[in-house]
């Protein structure tokens, strides 16, 4: 066992252990964790796919060290730990996918095997075989039947035709004479295994398989009679899935296919409810909270929602080879573990990129739990075949500030959106119903609305009750106050040049009045430069000469020197004054 240094994690990970020749070839699908003796120890259990075509074997290890292993008869596509009854202790289960079977394993040792029901056999095809086997047709002819059946009939042909069809003229005879009098099966493999919560959501609960075949189908097997619970049918045949939900309760399996498009199923449909079309093919799925996190073949991470709408996206510095969740429920935190090719794995919370760990080699798996007595363990296994296990601090720290310039995380929290209520639904009925005279009612309330806005603007240029200059060159600006009982009154003009740079000078102050009624020391004044921005108060006094008890109004003009058409125009409505000025 050798020590390995990592780099650019932060120094968040402790170096356990690396075995660079420990001969275990796998993917995430074959690796699980489990306390498989009962004693609060998890062990390591992997599916070695060895060689390919020989030396598949279960391995279990404990710490270290190998702690027994179990020959396969078939390359595994999946493992799982899971509890299949309530009996004491309470010990998992581990379900093995490999070809069309499913084998269990308790304490170890095998416990049972589940083969999937054979499929609808061609019937044209059942025929020829017949004649084979009767003698009525020669090898060459069978083949070129077999041919034409593949070509236009509907029920594909069974491996046995199709092995015979790849096989040489002078290897038919006896491919012929070995298998002709045996029956004819139809029989898809299994592509995918996941588990599900039975009834309820502890962590020792008992929970049903779920399957993913070659025929596109989508099995829930009863976790004590391995029966078929229930049967879903996909559009192309799954390649990865995950699992979230209890059977009795709900659930969603999300499942991508080799065509290219993630489905999501749900208990009440035998059919996918929503489909996520990426742009390239995933490789790699995994489910954080309510959303869907994916790997594309594209050198990208791309995040879902639970209903397919897209969240963000981001490009990797190399392809993805593996991928897996990190949880860690006594911190509160989840994230994803990505295994690149360029021997590295990067650990993203939503889309930052919180650490980034060097391997030796290219990672193929990647595992996240408990192990040992240790919550927080990393095991990765290498392209070489090598094990490498590492430990999270017990101090360690992830920041978000770490990760790439970008928008804020805010940007990305969905708005908490209300349901649909019947009152809203009712309403989009009867819009839809009624549109084109709701339009008209519409256009009509618009029309109005907007003659009464002219009609109030005239009635404010009329009246300068909004007393601001319309010349573009010269923008003026001019408020009025009055203030005193009477009958003597102050009058305070505040005018404003509102121009951007450009001062205004030569302006005048006239006022027009009833000389009956008042009297102003200054009906004639002029106004300084006006500097853009600035206020500046212009201050007279008014006299009422007037015992009658009315008021009128006094008219203000503000213009240049020398020319007699105003800039601006002022109407200021004189309150009514206590009292008489004698002269």
């Amino acid at each position: 066992m050798t020590s390995v240094e990592s780099s650019g994690d932060g120094g968040r990970w402790l170096d356990a252990h690396y075995d660079p020749v420990a001969g275990l070839y796998t993917f995430s699908s074959c690796v699980d964790l489990a306390d498989l003796s009962g004693d609060g120890e998890s062990r390591l259990v992997v599916g070695d796919l060895g060689t390919g075509s020989s030396g598949m074997k279960l391995k279990v290890y404990r710490g270290t060290a190998l702690m027994s292993e179990s020959t396969l008869l078939d390359l595994p596509a999946g493992l799982v730990a899971f509890f299949m009854d309530l009996h004491e202790p309470r010990i998992p289960a581990v379900a093995v996918a490999s070809g069309p079977c499913i084998y269990v394993y308790k304490n170890l040792r095998p416990y049972f095997k589940f083969t999937l029901p054979g499929l609808e056999i061609n019937t044209l095809e059942q025929d020829v075989w017949q004649q084979v086997r009767e003698g009525q047709i020669d090898p060459m002819c069978l083949k070129e039947m077999l041919e034409s059946i593949r070509k236009k009939d509907a029920v594909p042909l069974s491996i046995r035709s199709l092995r015979f069809l790849s096989l040489e003229a002078d290897s038919m005879d006896d491919f012929v004479q070995l298998h002709k009098q045996q029956p004819i099966r139809r029989q898809t493999v299994i592509t995918c295994i996941g588990t599900l919560k039975k009834s309820t959501t502890d962590e020792d609960g008992v929970s049903c398989l779920v399957i993913g075949t070659e025929n596109s189908d989508i099995f829930v097997l009863d976790p004590e009679a391995f029966t078929i619970l229930s049967k879903m049918c996909l559009p192309a045949a799954p390649t990865l899935m995950d699992v979230t939900g209890q059977f009795d309760v709900e659930f969603r399996i999300t499942v991508a296919c080799r065509n290219g498009n993630i489905y999501i199923l749900r208990r009440e449909s035998n059919k996918p409810k929503y489909c996520i079309e990426l742009s390239s093919h995933p490789v790699g799925l995994v489910r954080i909270g309510k959303n869907v996190v994916v790997g594309c073949t594209d050198e990208s991470l791309q995040g879902f929602t639970q209903k397919g709408k897209k969240l963000w996206k981001i490009n990797l510095p190399a392809p993805v080879t593996t991928m897996a969740a990190m949880d860690l429920p006594t911190r509160g935190f989840q994230g994803v573990l990505v295994g690149l090719a360029n021997c590295e794995v990067h650990l993203y919370r939503d889309k930052n990129l919180l650490s980034t760990i060097k391997t030796p080699d290219t990672v193929t798996s990647i595992c996240f739990g408990r192990y040992g007595r240790e919550d927080g363990t990393l095991i990765m296994t290498t392209k070489g075949g090598g094990l490498m296990v590492k430990i999270l601090k017990r101090m360690a720290v992830f920041d978000d500030r770490e990760s790439a310039p970008g928008p804020p995380l805010a940007q990305s929290v969905r708005l908490n959106v209300p349901k649909k209520t019947k009152l809203y639904v009712d309403q989009t009925l009867r819009e839809r119903e009624n549109s084109l005279a709701m339009h008209r009612a519409f256009q009509m309330d618009l029309s109005r609305m907007r003659l009464a806005a002219a009609r109030a603007y005239v009635k404010a240029l009329e009246s300068s009750l909004t007393p601001v200059s319309s010349s573009l060159s010269e923008p003026l600006k001019m408020n009025a106050v009055v203030q005193g009982l009477g009958p003597s009154f102050k009058l305070t003009l505040n005018v404003q040049n509102t121009a951007a740079c450009r001062p205004v000078m030569n302006l005048t102050i006239s006022f027009l009045y009833d000389e009956n009624l008042y009297r102003m020391r200054n009906p004639f004044m002029r106004i300084p430069l006006l500097v853009p921005g600035l206020i500046y108060p212009v201050e007279t006094f008014v006299e009422c000469t007037s015992d009658k008890g009315i008021s009128d109004i006094i008219k203000v003009f503000v213009l240049h020197e020398g020319k007699s058409s105003p800039l601006l125009t002022a109407h200021i409505n004189m309150p009514i004054s206590e009292g008489v000025a004698f002269s």
